[in-house]
C-alpha cells in the first residue's frame, strides 16, 4: 500500500531523491514501450525505422531526468532548452503521425520526471487507444488515387478521346501531362484519375487498349497515406 502511495502521488516541490528519479526512468521506459509497441501496430507505410522506435524510448526517458533537474530553476530551463535548439535530425519527418509520437513520448516523459505517474498512466492508456482507434475504423482516409499512363498513335491522337470511358469507369480524372515518345510518333498521356469501386482494373484497361490500337496502357497507385 505505501508502494502505491507513492506512486500515485504528486511530490513535486518536495526534494527528489535518487529512488524517485529512477523510479521516473523505468515508468517512462515501461509507457514508452508502450507507445512503440502502438506505434508498429498502427504504422502504415512500408517499413518504419528502428532508430525512430529507439529514439522514441530513449528521448521519454532522457526527458524524464531532464524536468527533474530543471524543475523550479528557470535558469537551467532556459539553458538546456537552448542546448536543445542545437539538436537537429538527420533524417526529416515526413510523416505528421510521427512527429505526434515523438511529442507523446516526450509527454509521458515530461510528466514521469515531475512524479506524476497517474497523469503519464492515464495519458498513455488513453492517447494509445485513441492511436488505436483511429487507425482500426481508418478515420479519415482519402480515396486510392491512381497516375494512368496511355500510349497512343500519332495518327490516333484527337482530344477528349477517352472522356466517354472514364465517365462511365472513374470517379474524377485530370489529365497531368502530355509528352511524345518513339521519335515523335507516339503520344503518352498521364492522367490522375479515381476508379470506381466496382471497377476493376482490367476492366478499363481493356477499354483503354480498343481506343489506342491496343499499346501500352499501365496503372500506378498512388499510397494515399504519403
Amino acid at each position: 500500500m505505501d508502494l502505491l502511495n507513492t506512486l500515485f502521488t504528486t511530490t513535486t516541490g518536495s526534494e527528489s531523491t535518487v529512488t524517485m528519479v529512477l523510479l521516473a526512468m523505468i515508468i517512462a521506459t515501461v509507457l514508452s514501450l508502450i507507445i512503440t509497441k502502438v506505434y508498429q501496430i498502427t504504422f502504415t507505410g512500408e517499413r518504419y525505422s528502428q532508430s525512430f522506435v529507439h529514439t522514441i524510448i530513449m528521448m521519454s526517458v532522457i526527458v524524464s531526468v531532464v524536468m527533474n533537474v530543471i524543475s523550479g530553476n528557470a535558469g537551467v530551463a532556459f539553458g538546456l532548452f537552448a542546448v536543445f535548439s542545437l539538436i537537429r535530425f538527420r533524417s526529416a519527418v515526413t510523416d505528421a503521425k510521427d512527429i505526434a509520437y515523438i511529442f507523446f513520448g516526450l509527454c509521458v516523459g515530461m510528466t514521469s520526471g515531475l512524479y506524476h505517474f497517474d497523469l503519464a498512466i492515464i495519458l498513455t492508456l488513453f492517447a494509445s487507444f485513441i492511436f488505436y482507434l483511429l487507425y482500426k475504423v481508418q478515420y479519415g482516409k482519402g480515396k486510392d488515387t491512381q497516375l494512368l499512363k496511355i500510349t497512343v498513335p500519332e495518327n490516333l491522337n484527337y482530344e477528349n478521346m477517352f472522356d466517354s470511358l472514364f465517365k462511365e469507369f472513374t470517379e474524377s480524372y485530370n489529365l497531368r501531362q502530355v509528352e511524345t515518345t518513339n521519335l515523335g510518333t507516339m503520344i503518352l498521356y498521364t492522367y490522375a484519375i479515381r476508379i470506381k469501386n466496382n471497377v476493376r482494373d482490367r476492366e478499363l484497361l481493356d477499354q483503354l487498349r480498343e481506343k489506342n490500337a491496343n499499346l501500352k496502357v499501365s496503372i500506378t497507385y498512388v499510397n494515399s497515406e504519403e
